[in-house]
């Protein structure tokens, strides 16, 4: 699944393309691509065509598209293989097999939705405040977010985010680290990727349980979770599916700069330990024996 890195290129490709262009048509090929809109595809189709594309804004993983009057906004979940393409005017348009939504655009560009596993949605959710009145992500300085949005913490590239504040409240869960990294409650945007990856920059075991844990050890988690999304954002994001793409149709790939994640067996490159994967919430999780000790007791 795209994390925030990956969310944040769409997001900045998004600005630079779409912004200050009004929609012209909407055409939703796949209802299902729109089943989190309450009032179904024919009224989300209604609610964007006239209205201008005014701001891309995104907070965590989330990305929307702030609309004219500023009451609601079109919001994009990009699911397992979601992509945003923009399609300049008059450059070719071919079917793409996967196609579930297309907004034309005043200029003669488009912009496609396309999901092969359709796990993705688009909606045009209303706008509530921000709970601490600041602005509701990167990409507007507007106190607002989409509703289904206003649960979700803020991210650790936000440049309000009270970090002191994010450290307490770490220390206060009963959990294990890790756990408490993918907590989009707690802090948003920190996937399986970048978890295990910040853990192992900060040296702390992805089971250490948080209520042990000093603040400096908390601040190096999130340190290292922070360092290495920021160092993917420069390549372009994570990629390990040939499925994502930012919206110009150019693949990720900062998984060439891994250290842990998905090299099970292979050298540890702070010790050479060979790196371990152990089952974790459904998923995977690795880490260095070494570098990494596994706590006396933890939460897996």
């Amino acid at each position: 699944m795209p994390e925030l890195p990956e969310v944040e290129t769409v997001r900045d490709g998004l600005a630079r393309h779409v912004l200050g262009r009004t929609v012209a048509a909407v055409e939703v090929r796949r209802d299902y691509s729109v089943r989190r809109h309450v009032g179904g595809p024919l009224d989300f189709a209604g609610r964007l065509r006239g209205r201008r594309l005014e701001a891309a804004v995104r907070r965590g993983k989330f990305l929307w598209l702030l609309l004219d009057e500023h009451d609601d906004a079109l919001m994009a979940h990009l699911g397992m293989s979601g992509q945003l393409l923009v399609r300049e005017a008059g450059e070719p348009r071919p079917e793409h097999p996967h196609l579930r939504v297309r907004l034309d655009l005043d200029d003669g560009s488009a912009l496609d939705f396309v999901d092969q596993r359709t796990f993705g949605h688009l909606s045009v959710p209303e706008l509530v405040p921000t709970p601490d009145g600041a602005p509701g992500g990167l990409g507007s300085a507007l106190p607002v977010v989409p509703e289904p949005v206003a649960h979700i913490a803020r991210d650790l590239l936000d440049p309000v985010l009270d970090r002191a504040a994010l450290v307490a409240a770490v220390r206060r869960r009963r959990t294990g680290i890790k756990r408490a990294l993918l907590d989009q409650t707690v802090v948003s945007g920190i996937g399986n990727i970048y978890a295990d990856e910040g853990l192992w920059r900060a040296q702390l075991h992805y089971a250490r349980p948080t209520e042990t844990l000093r603040r400096a050890e908390v601040e190096r988690a999130l340190d290292g979770a922070a360092a290495v999304m920021t160092e993917a954002l420069v390549q372009g994001g994570t990629s390990f599916d040939a499925l994502y793409v930012n919206v110009n149709g150019a693949s990720g790939y900062f998984d060439r700069s891994l250290a842990v994640y998905g090299q099970e067996g292979q050298p540890c490159p702070r010790c050479g330990t060979p790196v371990r994967r152990d089952e974790f919430m459904n998923r995977s999780s690795y880490s260095c024996p070494r570098c990494q000790p596994r706590p006396r007791r933890g939460r897996f």
